[in-house]
């Protein structure tokens, strides 16, 4: 059952102002545990640099790849009991999770909480469509993309506090700490977000391919969860290599982490300024020309990349880029916003947030395989060539004009 709800006109300013402090504390417990999180494996028994590396990998993917396995699942319950129970159930399930992390005494017990993590996420999609649902239709690219930040906010915190908790207060208490913070994430959800929502028997819920004949345009729809993949695959393929290419450019320097920190900082603090900003613009002009010109920007600044000769170089490029990006997932979280209606919004993000996950997995896989092969310059070569193929691939699938016309339903 929902919890019950003021019959009051639902206030959608306040919901997206508390599902934004809920992404950005979400946000803020993942950061706490990602500095240190090899260290975590090592500290649970795990050594030799090899297998380091490859339990490492597997515990950072396992997490994405259960997401993407049981985001439709939840997203089909969203859809029949309400987005804010889901909210709940997220914040507080990753709550208790972490909390079992911290008791881990094995590094089997802490991959299988890896993935039960993943099986009990979801507080971003549902928060996005908590409010595409709420928020007038002429507003919807200016709210996901405010809504956005939420997430880029929390993890900006990741090069100084997790690693500086971890530090003081050692491994274990910082998966504490985290879970304190999900929880008061799950305390503002259960007391200010408000949501009028009659649940749906079972039996009138539309099947998955219900779903998708039920869609103005599914062709468009499945080429925008596409592209949500590949804007992630883009994203990811740099990071494994990122730290070791500033090394390459900047030598053997005494700060080198904080460097690399403060490069792969800079997009997150350029999309944050960027995000509302498009998002707004993209509502009056249609997010599908933001998305194509975010596209084609983000192409070429990652050619030039290959060839900076300083850490300089590299941030600057790289604070461009995240302006860039900053526009892409709000522009296509709006884009399947205007084309779904409010009886399906759940399980249409839920879908996209698989395809981001799956993107999020083989992304650091692709990187790290291009490196190794051919060099990092290649990397931003080959995700150029990615980006360019979405670029292209997303023109085609959006020349037909998006109806942006059509009302919030109530």
């Amino acid at each position: 059952m929902t919890l019950p709800e003021s019959t009051s006109t639902i206030n959608w300013k306040r919901n997206l102002t508390v599902a934004w402090l809920g992404c950005f504390l979400t946000g803020v417990a993942f950061s706490l545990v990602m500095p240190f999180l090899p260290l975590y494996v090592e500290h649970l028994g795990v050594t030799g640099h090899s297998a380091l590396n490859m339990w490492s990998g597997i515990v950072f993917s396992i997490t994405f790849l259960f997401s993407a396995i049981a985001s439709p699942f939840w997203g089909g319950l969203a859809d029949r009991k309400g987005r804010k129970i889901m909210l709940l159930r997220s914040a507080l399930g990753m709550s208790i999770v972490m909390v079992l992390m911290g008791f881990a005494s094995n590094i089997w017990q802490f991959l299988a909480l890896r993935a039960l993590l993943g099986l009990l996420g979801g507080f971003v999609p549902n928060a996005n469509a908590l409010i595409a649902t709420q928020v007038p239709r002429h507003k919807s690219g200016w709210a996901l993309g405010t809504l956005s930040t939420g997430g880029v906010s929390g993890a900006l915190l990741e090069p100084m506090i997790g690693g500086f908790l971890a530090d003081t207060y050692g491994l274990r208490p910082v998966f504490f700490i985290t879970a304190a913070v999900l929880f008061t994430c799950f305390v503002f959800t259960l007391f200010c977000i408000r949501e009028q929502f009659t649940p749906v028997h079972k039996k009138d819920m539309l099947h998955a391919r219900q779903v998708l004949t039920s869609l103005k345009n599914p062709k468009l729809v499945l080429s925008l969860f596409v592209t949500t993949m590949i804007i992630q695959v883009a994203t990811g393929s740099i990071a494994p290599i990122l730290t070791l290419y500033v090394r390459e450019l900047a030598g053997n320097v005494s700060n080198l982490a904080f460097i690399s920190g403060m490069i792969a900082s800079v997009p997150g603090v350029a999309a944050l300024i960027s995000a509302p900003r498009l998002g707004k613009l993209g509502d009056r002009i249609g997010p599908e020309r933001i998305l194509i010109c975010a596209l084609v920007i983000s192409v070429l600044l990652l050619i030039p990349m290959s060839m900076v000769q300083t850490p300089l170089q590299l941030g600057i490029l790289r604070f461009l880029l995240g302006a860039a990006d900053g526009a892409l997932l709000p522009a296509v979280q709006t884009l399947l916003i205007y084309n779904s209606s409010n009886q399906i919004a759940g399980r249409i993000f839920s879908y996209n947030q698989s395809f981001r996950d799956i993107g999020n997995v083989t992304g650091p896989l692709i990187g790290a395989a291009v490196s190794a092969s051919y060099g990092f310059r290649t990397v931003f070569l080959v995700t150029a060539c990615v980006v360019l193929f979405n670029a292209l691939y997303s023109w085609i699938s959006l020349r037909r004009p998006t109806d942006r016309t059509r009302v919030l339903e109530d």
